[in-house]
């Protein structure tokens, strides 16, 4: 019998006020079901942002030492179950369970970083012109925060969102991506486990659609933290503008990668390979785009196919696959309609773009690894993000012609160059458009205690993770004491 998945408001596990329940099915065996989690309603977010003010008043007061060392028991938590966490998250969106179990890891790892920063300092002493001032600063919380996170990553994006969060103050109502659902219950969970004062932080399950709106305008909520599609960014921002909140977004991307004559090109071939295929292309720093001089470039096709005819197909549970299945049926069309697409505008479907079917694949929502060529910069499948194992190269003259072509793009999250020579490396590290830069490195990657995001199209300017969370879960205070009158 599958569980039914409850909602974690003020401290307790509760149904929604509505009875009704999302069934979540595994989409590499889509007739198996895995679990119910709970379809609210804008009562049910009303009464979550309630428990989280309540909440803040105490925890604000609190020791941030103290509340770091939350945050270190629930690494220690999440680690304990790694398994348990990393099959339900691989069966409920298709990711490998060896990438599970690494996504697993790296929340433990993004807990404890910002477990530590309730060690560090919050302001500075600063000079002031009267010699009987004291002049400071200091900062604070700032309030209830809504943390509106994706499926791709239903384990590091929503710790890297809610750690800095609680430890600089803050109490936090999160709704996880309903595909994510199951996954959301299991880290808040962790949380319960840790010791976690009740309504510091509060899960809604359910549509976004239906709770969207309540989740960003309700009056007791701060600051909105976003990951996810362009659309719905845009949507966020323009309400949250509109009652003065601070918000964050962390949107799409369109991520190249560059390849000079001069590269390691077996490197090369290799971490373009997985930028694009890890996680069956479902990230948002995904390589998309792959920029190659002409000379070098029938040898880099080469050695990418040798590559890709190596990749296995299957359930992600099982850890000889080395791609999983797309997360749902939706993103199955989605990304099938993209390989139409560009086979329509004139690219050569040089490899894959197949749907895979038969006994193996038990009617899961499987696509081979893609790769087009022939592709220019005004195909669909060069401008718009997929969000899945498509990868269009694109054949150029010169170093100057691919960062031409790679800017040219709404946006700006991640890009790689490829080349062993180190003008063009740091002329390419100040021209390229984008928030992450990586020399010799695929487009994916982020490390705790670096800042995470993009520029153009792909963020509202702020930055996750590292010291750089501080500028957003808080507010400056400035502090004059005069001792003498």
């Amino acid at each position: 019998m599958v569980s039914n998945y409850l909602n974690y408001i003020g401290g307790r596990w509760t149904e929604s006020s509505t009875g009704e329940k999302h069934e979540h099915f595994n989409p590499a065996k889509p007739s198996e079901s895995i679990g119910f989690t709970q379809v609210s309603s804008i009562e049910d977010v009303k009464e979550a942002v309630q428990q989280a003010k309540v909440a803040f008043s105490d925890w604000k007061q609190r020791s941030s030492v103290e509340r770091g060392e939350i945050l270190r028991k629930a690494a220690d938590f999440l680690e304990e179950n790694v398994q348990e966490i990393a099959e339900i998250a691989t069966k409920e969106m298709g990711k490998r369970i060896v990438e599970t179990k690494g996504e697993v890891l790296r929340g433990a790892m993004i807990l404890r970083y910002f477990a530590q920063e309730g060690m560090r300092k919050t302001g500075e002493m600063l000079p002031s012109a009267n010699p009987n001032n004291t002049l400071y600063t200091t900062r604070v919380p700032v309030g209830v925060v809504s943390v509106i996170s994706p499926w791709n990553f239903p384990i590091a994006i929503p710790i890297w969102k809610i750690a800095p969060a609680l430890v600089y103050g803050n109490t936090v109502v999160w709704k996880p991506a309903q595909d994510a659902g199951i996954t959301a219950v299991k880290i808040a969970e962790v949380f319960d486990k840790a010791g976690l004062p009740a309504g510091v932080l509060n899960i809604v399950n359910g549509r976004g659609s239906a709770l969207g709106n309540s989740i960003v305008e309700h009056e007791d909520v701060a600051a909105i933290t976003f990951t996810g599609s362009n659309e719905v960014g845009r949507a966020i921002g323009i309400r949250a503008v509109a009652q003065n909140k601070k918000y964050q977004l962390e949107l799409g991307g369109k991520n190249p990668v560059v390849v000079l004559k001069d590269a390691d090109i077996d490197l090369a071939a290799k971490l373009t390979v997985e930028g694009c295929m890890k996680q069956t292309g479902q990230r948002c720093t995904a390589t998309s785009r792959v920029y190659v001089e002409e000379a070098i470039y029938d040898l880099f096709m080469e050695k990418i196919m040798r590559i890709v005819k190596d990749i296995k197909v299957g359930d992600g549970i099982n850890e000889s696959v080395t791609m999983g299945p797309v997360a749902s049926k939706k993103q199955y069309e989605t990304v099938c309609s993209y390989i139409e697409k560009g086979i329509e505008e004139g690219g050569n479907l040089y490899y894959g773009g197949k749907t895979l079917e038969g006994p193996d694949y038990q009617g899961g929502y499987f696509i081979e690894p893609t790769i087009f060529d022939n592709v220019t910069n005004e195909m669909t499948i060069a401008k718009e993000e997929i969000f899945g194992p498509v990868l269009a190269v694109i054949r150029v003259a010169n170093y100057e012609e691919a960062l031409e072509k790679a800017n040219d793009t709404i946006y700006g999250l991640s890009a790689s160059l490829f080349t062993t020579n180190l003008d063009k490396a740091f002329h390419f590290i100040k021209n390229s458009e984008v928030g992450l830069v990586q020399i010799n490195g695929e487009t994916g990657g982020a490390e705790p205690q670096a800042p995470f995001g993009g520029m153009k199209e792909s963020s509202s300017g702020t930055r996750e993770q590292g010291q750089a969370a501080m500028e957003f879960f808080t507010s400056y205070k400035t502090v004059t004491i005069t001792t003498k009158m």
